[in-house]
């Protein structure tokens, strides 16, 4: 099969399309013949080695898949890596069959990034309608999830975007007010200006000073989800600061969620359920050939896609 192999890490010059033996089929295993794969930044730290839970090279990255069984059904699923492939090999309890009026790649977008989007909201931050939350990446395959889902609930919502393209899309999604992420200067100032002085829960996956801005940006009691740091910048979180302004902060990883029995089989559904029922609109991002991983790495990385990135392996 057709696969795109790390056999050591760093760029995205370093993902290498190359012919592999296909995967075993064990028990508890679905084969799938791969129509989408997901591409995240999950897969590009996975690529320079800086992933939570590293994989050693070589291997086949990706994530989520959307693919065909033997017998003719579509399923979603989660793995740990081998979704560059023509052909892949998920844990069941990590499959789900994608319903006959949600689109290919509607379904894909809604496997990693709709389920991050959701349980960030609705696992961590316990989001209500009370609450006004913060969104980065707005116009990216979590941040444009997370708008809507917030919006549908209620919840005002300011996003925050580089480009004046991406900000006005986030308007089109639902968001209330929007700031431009292109700067840090006087980042907290904008936030809280465009919030209307209340800022109760946010989002953060940059890091450094976009870390500590949002969180100043907080009001008294407020909530902070960590959920990546794509700029490779830590920013620790002084215990005064918390300490004075009675905040929060979590991190959240999906992966912790894949031994439930019952977190991601509820929210695909719900997310399902969602997109069927028209409210819910996944964006739809670019379509790279599998061939075009490089490409497809570096147009992520550099923020120059919006929505969910995937592969076509029938192309």
């Amino acid at each position: 099969m057709r696969a795109i192999a790390v056999r050591q890490f760093g760029g995205p010059e370093v993902l290498e399309l190359c012919d592999m033996p296909e995967p075993e089929v064990r028990p508890g295993r679905l084969k799938l013949r791969t129509r989408l794969a997901g591409v995240n930044y999950a897969d590009v730290h996975l690529r320079e080695g800086t992933y939570p839970a590293p994989m050693p090279a070589p291997f086949i990255p990706g994530n989520e898949v959307l693919g065909i069984t033997e017998d003719g059904r579509r399923f979603v699923a989660l793995s740990r890596g081998g979704g560059y492939a023509e052909t892949t090999v998920v844990h069941r309890k990590l499959a789900f069959e994608v319903p006959d009026d949600v689109a290919d790649q509607d379904a894909i977008a809604l496997t990693l990034q709709g389920n991050t989007a959701h349980h960030l909201l609705f696992t961590d931050l316990r989001l209500t309608a009370e609450d006004t939350l913060l969104v980065p990446a707005a116009a990216g395959g979590v941040g444009s999830l997370a708008v809507q889902l917030a919006k549908h609930i209620g919840a005002k919502v300011v996003a925050m975007a580089g480009t004046e393209a991406k900000r006005q899309l986030a308007i089109e999604l639902g968001a209330d007010a929007v700031v431009d992420s292109s700067t840090t200067e006087n980042l907290t100032e904008r936030i809280i200006d465009a919030a209307g002085g209340h800022v109760s829960a946010a989002l953060e996956m940059t890091g450094g000073d976009v870390l500590h801005s949002t969180l100043a940006a907080l009001t008294p009691r407020g909530r902070l989800s960590v959920f990546g740091a794509v700029t490779g910048v830590e920013g620790l979180v002084p215990i005064t600061d918390l300490l004075a302004g009675s905040k929060s902060v979590t991190g959240f990883w999906l992966p912790n969620l894949y031994p439930s029995r019952t977190h991601l089989n509820d929210s695909m559904s719900a997310l399902f359920a969602a997109v069927a029922e028209g409210w819910l609109k996944p964006l739809n991002g670019p379509v790279y050939k599998l061939g075009q991983a490089r490409q497809a790495h570096h147009d992520l990385a550099a923020r120059l896609t919006t929505g969910k990135v995937v592969l076509d392996l029938d192309s």
